[in-house]
């Protein structure tokens, strides 16, 4: 016999045994089943905008989210780390359950980490977006290079970046964890 238990988490199924030697019943409580919780539907819509919104609450600095086993993106990370004299930008891997959330946020896939996305407190930049953006809040001159290049259009700025980083592990390969 199996029976929802309240505040168990989950099912239990009730053993009754008798015993030859026993005039009395032995029972059991074993659990084989767990109640998940519930995950949403198409009519249950997470707003991840407000699910979010605690990343800015005491810090509004934008947060880059890179994919932290690449290499190419952890140089990039070193990078804008090395040229932001003004920690102007936060950085969080696309596989944290952070990074998992604010990708959330920005309209992707939890699990997609084709792109470096730049998350600000109102709004998302992805792939060369994301880059010219970063560009601006770091040190000259690549704010300056940041407003040439947003004159190049931008299905030929991101057609150049899905190139490389569709090959980025193939270039410049991958590491067993995330440097940061």
């Amino acid at each position: 016999m199996a029976l929802l238990v309240p505040g168990s988490g989950g099912c239990v199924r009730l053993r009754v045994g008798h015993s030859p030697r026993l005039a009395h019943l032995r029972m059991s409580f074993v659990t084989f089943a767990t109640v998940s919780p519930k995950t949403p539907t198409k009519g249950d819509r997470v707003d991840w905008v407000e699910a979010t919104s605690g990343f800015f609450e005491n810090d509004t600095r934008p947060i880059m989210l890179f994919d932290g086993v690449c290499n190419l993106c952890n140089g990039g990370v070193k990078f804008v780390r090395d040229n932001d004299r003004n920690r102007s930008i936060r950085f969080e891997a696309l596989q944290s359950e952070a990074g998992k959330k604010l990708l959330r946020r920005s309209g992707r896939a939890p699990d997609d980490i084709s792109s470096v996305v730049l998350v600000e407190k109102d709004r998302s930049f992805i792939k060369s977006e994301a880059v010219v953006k970063i560009m601006e809040y770091i040190d000259l001159p690549f704010p300056q290079l940041a407003f040439f290049a947003q004159f190049v259009p931008l299905f030929v700025r991101d057609f150049l970046y899905d190139n490389v980083a569709n090959n980025r592990y193939t270039i410049f390969g991958r590491s067993d964890t995330c440097e940061i």
